[in-house]
């Protein structure tokens, strides 16, 4: 098992490339399923759970390969839609084929999804969603068995509001299950989130007519088939603001490339008020911090609000603050499992409830932690490089699910992480 050594504090400087979206991936990887042929992504990243997605798709029949070009993924034959337990239970994505092969084969058969341990996500919305476009759907063992009328699908209007708000991957099964449905499909409290206006032009670009892209009501018109394209996703966002709490958490600059602030709205207004300084650039931005940091009370929602993906790192940054701030989950209210591991750390961070009341310290002092899920792995990296001494951090399996090599990328510009086995 990999374990990270991080020796701080450090400073950082230089640039650094963000990489292509794994939340946009994963579900272009999965809409190839629509399209018998060659589909390429050129900016696909290299990432554990990118590759459970090639495991996935490879077991359904596809032919997956990788090169300097980019991720092929040949959907030619289709011939077993099964998403097989021990593959899917891995990463929470796996559910993106529920749509795709519902539509293109009449029939699925696929285990209930896993991912990360943040708190319930369950799927009753996804399931009422392409039951509303005429699937028949059982529960079988542990999987969910979902089979299309003699006829097809059959578009329709469908509510996809949830108790937390719309839903990412509701909307991505559900509207790609619609490109190939008999008629006009209405989705009412679509997600809005760039991932999935990605995907929604990606299909697109494949010859679907979905209209309304980036807004919660989608249309979109059945058409009989669709064709393999050449389809670069955009920048990882939440990498990017990983990469921004780095420069802000050691207080130093980095110039940050492929990043679009126009996904990034409610971060970069969190992250003027606790007083770091981000200026666009023509490839993405450029942060920097040399004062200290102010509290501030931070909400997770639904896009465009601030991203619960993000709020762990925050946390870490706002550890170090002056004065108390307040962190509320709105998405995933179980999601603090790195509140005790960054106590460890000498934070003084409190949950109460949905929250975690934040009271700023001086300093950080490195501890051996270890990590729970993605985000909160990206978080005690984070205060690794502020912490005085050597932090160990323990499972890093979970950080490389969605940050390619992230201490190879972050000691380039200086900051001093070991990977090593043990």
């Amino acid at each position: 098992m990999d374990i990270f050594e991080i020796n701080g504090p450090v400073r950082l400087s230089g640039s650094i490339d963000v990489a292509g979206s794994k939340n946009a991936a994963l579900p272009i990887m999965a809409a190839a399923l629509l399209a018998p042929g060659e589909s390429v992504i050129p900016t696909a990243p290299d990432l554990v759970d990118i590759r459970s997605m090639e495991t996935l798709l490879e077991s359904l029949g596809a032919k997956i390969t990788r090169d300097e070009t980019g991720l092929h993924l040949n959907t030619t034959v289709i011939d077993n839609p099964v998403g097989d337990y021990e593959i899917v239970r891995k990463m929470r994505a796996g559910i993106c084929i529920l749509g795709p092969l519902l539509a293109r084969c009449g029939k699925v058969k696929i285990s209930m999804p896993g991912g990360c341990a943040i708190g319930d996500r369950p799927i009753d919305i996804h399931l009422r969603g392409v039951k509303a476009l005429g699937a028949n759907i059982h529960l079988e063992s542990g999987y969910i068995v979902a089979e299309a009328p003699a006829g097809g699908l059959v578009g329709t209007q469908i509510f996809l509001g949830g108790p937390f708000g719309s839903t990412v991957l509701g909307t991505d099964n559900v509207m790609m299950a619609a490109t190939l449905a008999k008629g006009t499909t209405v989705i009412e409290s679509a997600a809005c989130e760039p991932e999935v206006a990605d995907l929604a032009n990606c299909l697109n670009a494949m010859g679907a007519k979905i209209s309304g892209i980036g807004s919660p009501r989608l249309v979109i018109e059945g058409v009989k088939e669709l064709k393999p394209i050449t389809y670069p996703v955009i920048g990882d966002r939440i990498e990017a603001g990983t990469f921004m709490v780095a420069a802000a958490i050691t207080k130093s600059r980095l110039t940050i490339n492929n990043c679009n602030l126009d996904h990034m709205l409610a971060v970069t207004d969190r992250f003027r008020q606790i007083g770091v300084q981000v200026e666009k650039t023509a490839t993405g931005c450029e942060v920097s911090m040399d004062s200290f940091i102010h509290p501030a009370d931070i909400t997770t929602q639904p896009y465009p609000g601030f991203p619960t993906d993000l709020q762990a790192q925050f946390m870490a940054l706002l550890a170090l603050g002056e004065g108390n701030s307040v962190i509320t989950e709105k998405i995933y209210p179980d999601r603090f499992m790195h509140v005790a591991e960054l106590n460890r750390m000498a934070a003084n961070l409190r949950k109460e409830g949905p929250s975690v009341i934040i009271a700023g310290v001086d300093k950080l002092i490195a501890a051996p932690v270890m990590a729970s899920d993605l985000r909160a792995s990206a978080a005690l990296v984070l205060a690794g490089m502020a912490a005085e001494g050597k932090t160990t951090v323990q499972r890093v399996y979970h950080i490389d699910r969605g940050y390619h090599r992230i201490e190879e990328r972050l000691n380039a510009v200086g900051a001093k992480i070991q990977r090593k086995n043990i």
